[in-house]
């Protein structure tokens, strides 16, 4: 009964890989996207704290894609509706 169903897929068998479905995922230790976000994760730490405004004379600046505003020596990103301080390692 399978038999000449596997016969029908049997040319195609050197083509078709179990690795194949893995590769270029996004959570694959080698793609461009996993890179991406861990290197992001790594770069940006959020913390606890959180403001309702921005003090003034922030200025608007992009750290691995990641729009933050810059306030003196402290970086903010917007959260919610509200500011979160986040550290830049």
């Amino acid at each position: 009964m399978f038999a000449g169903l596997v016969d029908g897929l049997a040319p195609f068998a050197p083509f078709v890989g179990d690795a194949q479905a893995r590769v270029g995922r996004p959570l694959t230790p080698g793609s461009v996207a996993g890179v991406a976000r861990r290197t992001t994760r790594r770069t940006i730490r959020r913390s606890t704290i959180y403001v309702t405004r921005l003090p003034a004379a922030c200025v608007k600046t992009s750290i691995n894609g990641t729009v933050l505003w810059h306030c003196g020596s402290t970086y903010y990103q917007a959260y919610g509706g509200r500011y979160v301080v986040v550290h830049v390692h």
